[in-house]
């Protein structure tokens, strides 16, 4: 599910995948956890793989989501295997954009320090210094957040309140009756997942013994039980009980140390195992190199052919019978997004499956496959990203982001693969960029660094972009000092065009620099566009931002194209340009990539609004002002960023004065209840409707006292 940023009917939780089965039992656990979570501020349900932390904390999340105006947010933390990307994985989830050098729980933090909401750290055993980390600064710096957690461990934070998730009940055999299946909710779970691969199927007196008698023998542990429902479509009751008798007492035998709700869970999956065909147990092995889901295409490179070692020769049609087989077997979930089929394994099972890849010997060489694999497909979504398939390629890498990350991992834990890790994450400078994660990308092309990889023309080319990006939304020195290695790096490369120092030499833009590819050309005008912006030289820079903006569209472009018409419109704008400028924030408008991205619509807006003012029209100034201030807020950001640091506002303060104090904060009031979406239509009609001429004729005659450069919506 998804917040609507602006809006006053915002669904309140985020990130919580739709219930596919039903939710059985828990009453008396979740009212416990909600009474918990009001008397503190941080709760952790821990409990054995198996019994149900995950979907309990999402059920109490859905019915506390009222109580929390700024959402209930769901932070899934099973893929990750870095503890320094606990924080970024937040900020993913709470949307929260970082396109500055400042470190990502910093940027959360000033995100949260106004807010009331909680957030869902899910899965947190394998990270645990992190997350305690992250709660523990998160919760000393602000007042309205509040956290659940779920861990086979606790987090050991001072505060912390505990909540271990029992097993659901099982009757013993002197209490079944026959309304036995309504009062225990195991009996329950197992009726209502076993009647969804046998319809018809009840728990009734002819049964229920031997039902029961499995309840109890799988300790009450939900995903044991669901894994023996789903045999019901091959085996009887009776049968089941049996096959699981013989498979529960050699596990016992055998691992007398073990925890025994962990041996319990042991043995249902061992006996799921064992089900399977020889071809599906070593899919079922393969397949868990993947992390948070995969596609067929990608199971069948990972998994199709043939490899070094003792792996198995396998056709891709027996990899879509695997995989059939596994979802069958309740092994594989299936999901859907955007319309496309995906598979993924559930938590234990995956671990399950890393256990036999590594018996099999194959763990090595089967991440490296799935790493050719992502590889593969950064080239791809590489050369195509700048065109109209760009909208696309950046869903299909934040469905694989966990993917990427995984074999970026490999790449830099892995003797000898440094150089393709390095190759991988520079090649995905386009991500890092345009989904203001860039941040995350240094961290990786350092961390190959590091371990050994070489610099080479795709680290040049991707530290230049993320250099130029950088310097729209942060001119500090930091970012500044950064560019010395790339004009080293750039100074033997003819594709690559090197930052000028100032001041901005005719030749900037040289012939010799054609074979840049057109992302770069692009992205090369924009910026040295902002720069003789920042000047006073706002006529040069117009030609420059129409030509960029003609090269995306050429293309079918938008990520760029929005920067450029940003750009090319507050050209306008310093050129004193006022209703030019307009035009070409509205043609910003109309490009669906601004409107998704609510920091790109905020700055958007931001700049209509001033040139609104300064053309005139004192109302709709505020108005739009309202709106802006209203995405900001919900989005964490600071309306004092880089595209309005070192101004005092004067085209704000021209519609304040044309409209008088009341008028603008009724006007300003009323921008401040729009949607994102209300924001964009209104901004998108009648540019002044309505305006008394005298209004106009005021604001327009005060845009003079402080001149272009007092009021541009861009620092210099």
């Amino acid at each position: 599910m998804t917040r609507v940023v602006g809006g006053s009917e915002s669904r309140r939780t985020s990130g919580f995948p739709a219930e596919l089965t039903s939710f059985v039992g828990r009453r008396d656990e979740a009212a416990d956890v909600r009474r918990l979570l009001s008397a503190g501020r941080l709760l952790t349900l821990t409990g054995p793989g198996g019994v149900g932390k995950t979907r309990l904390a999402g059920h109490v999340a859905g019915q506390v989501a009222r109580a929390f105006p700024d959402g209930v947010w769901l932070v899934p933390l099973a893929a990750l295997s870095d503890e320094a990307f606990v924080p970024h994985a937040v900020n993913d989830a709470l949307g929260v954009r970082n396109e500055t050098v400042r470190p990502p729980l910093e940027i959360l933090v000033d995100h949260l320090r106004e807010r009331r909401l909680l957030i869902v750290l899910d899965n947190c055993e394998h990270l645990l210094r992190s997350c305690a980390i992250l709660a523990g600064t998160v919760l000393a710096a602000t007042e309205g957040v509040r956290i659940l957690a779920t861990s086979r461990h606790r987090l050991g934070l001072a505060g912390e309140q505990l909540f271990e998730v029992p097993p659901l009940p099982a009757p013993a055999p002197e209490e079944l009756t026959p309304s036995a299946v309504e009062s225990f909710p195991a009996l329950r779970l197992f009726a209502d997942r076993a009647a969804a691969v046998v319809p018809g199927f009840t728990v009734a007196e002819a049964n229920q013994q031997a039902v029961a008698r499995l309840c109890r023998r799988l300790d009450g542990l939900p995903l044991a039980i669901e894994l023996a429902a789903v045999r019901v479509r091959a085996l009887g009751v009776e049968q089941l009980v049996e096959r699981l008798d013989d498979r529960y007492q050699l596990l016992t035998c055998g691992s007398p140390t073990s925890e025994p709700r962990h041996r319990t869970l042991r043995s249902a999956v061992d006996w799921s195992h064992e089900l399977c065909t020889p071809q599906e147990q070593l899919v079922w092995a393969w397949l868990s190199v993947f992390v948070g889901g995969f596609d067929l295409a990608a199971a069948e490179a990972v998994c199709a052919g043939e490899s070094a070692g003792s792996r198995e020769e396998i056709a891709p049609c027996a990899v879509l019978d695997a995989v059939a087989g596994l979802v069958d077997k309740s092994v594989l979930v299936r999901e859907e997004h955007a319309g496309q089929v995906r598979y993924r394994l559930l938590v234990s099972l995956r671990d399950y499956g890393l256990e036999k890849l590594n018996d099999l010997g194959e763990a090595t060489d089967t991440r490296r496959r799935h790493r050719d694999h992502f590889a593969r497909l950064g080239a791809e979504y590489e050369q195509a990203w700048f065109g109209p398939d760009q909208a696309e390629i950046t869903e299909r890498l934040r469905i694989d982001q966990d993917n990427f990350r995984a074999a970026l991992d490999f790449c830099l834990t892995t003797p000898g693969e440094a150089q393709h890790g390095l190759r991988l994450a520079a090649g995905l400078w386009f991500h890092w960029v345009a989904g203001g994660i860039w941040g995350e990308g240094r961290h990786w092309m350092d961390g190959a660094l590091r371990a050994g990889a070489r610099p080479d023309e795709a680290l040049t080319r991707a530290l230049w972009a993320g250099a130029l990006t950088s310097l729209v939304h942060s001119r500090s020195a930091a970012v500044l000092a950064g560019l010395a290695p790339v004009r080293t790096a750039a100074a033997a490369d003819e594709e690559l065009p090197v930052p000028a120092p100032p001041p901005v030499p005719a030749g900037a833009l040289a012939p010799g620099r054609a074979r840049a590819s057109t992302a770069f050309v692009v992205l090369t005008r924009v910026e040295l566009a902002c720069t003789l912006v920042s000047r006073g030289r706002a006529a040069e820079a117009i030609p420059l931002c129409a030509e960029a903006v003609a090269l995306c569209e050429a293309h079918g472009e938008q990520w760029a194209r929005s920067w450029a018409l940003r750009t090319l419109a507050l050209a306008h704008w310093s050129a004193g340009q006022y209703d030019r400028a307009a035009e070409h924030t509205r043609a910003c408008l109309r490009l669906p990539y601004t409107v998704r991205q609510h920091q790109s619509l905020a700055r958007t807006l931001d700049l209509l609004a001033a040139a609104e003012a300064l053309a005139g029209d004192a109302e709709r100034a505020g108005v739009l002002r309202g709106a802006v201030d209203r995405i900001w807020h919900d989005i964490g950001g600071n309306p004092m960023d880089a595209l309005r640091s070192g101004r005092p506002r004067a085209a704000e303060h021209h519609a304040r004065r044309a409209l008088g104090d009341h008028a603008y904060a009724l006007a300003h009031r009323r921008g401040g209840r729009l949607t994102a979406e209300q924001a964009v239509a209104y901004a998108l009609g009648e540019p002044r409707e309505g305006v008394a001429p005298a209004v106009r004729t005021r604001a327009a005659s005060t845009a003079g006292e402080g001149g272009a450069s007092a009021g541009s919506p861009i620092g210099a």
